[in-house]
């Protein structure tokens, strides 16, 4: 039987998820060093790095990475950390996630399809080169 979270974790837990959109970095390291697991997911399917890529947080996306972050988890709707990096047009950060591993095509709604659909050419040719 799964354990069911008090009011005051569940809390704790979606201010964490706040952390990475915010780029709270200092206080993400903190309650990851604390055990809070670096894949922590929304009811959304949202990870930390999918919800700091999105929100363009270069340093909380790099604390991510380097705590091992799955690059290729798929949120509900079928989008990656590395689509919504391509999506935000953020090349720094589309080039980090390339670099860590993400595949221009995972997910339903893919890094390479965002490119496409939005008539990102220039993304579309680094996500082509990786």
């Amino acid at each position: 039987m799964p354990a069911t979270l008090t009011d005051e974790e569940l809390e704790f837990l979606l201010q964490v998820l706040d952390f990475a959109r915010d780029g709270a970095v200092e206080q993400l390291r903190d309650v990851l060093d604390a055990g809070v697991p670096v894949n922590l997911t929304n009811a959304a399917g949202d990870t930390l790095l999918i919800l700091a890529a999105y929100h363009r947080q270069r340093p909380v996306v790099e604390l991510l990475l380097a705590r091992g972050a799955d690059v290729e988890r798929v949120n509900d709707r079928g989008q990656t950390a590395l689509g919504a990096a391509v999506f935000r047009q953020d090349e720094p950060m589309v080039s980090a996630l390339l670099a860590a591993g993400a595949s221009p095509d995972t997910g339903a709604q893919s890094a390479r399809q965002v490119a496409d659909f939005f008539g990102l050419t220039g993304l579309r040719r680094l996500l082509d080169h990786s």
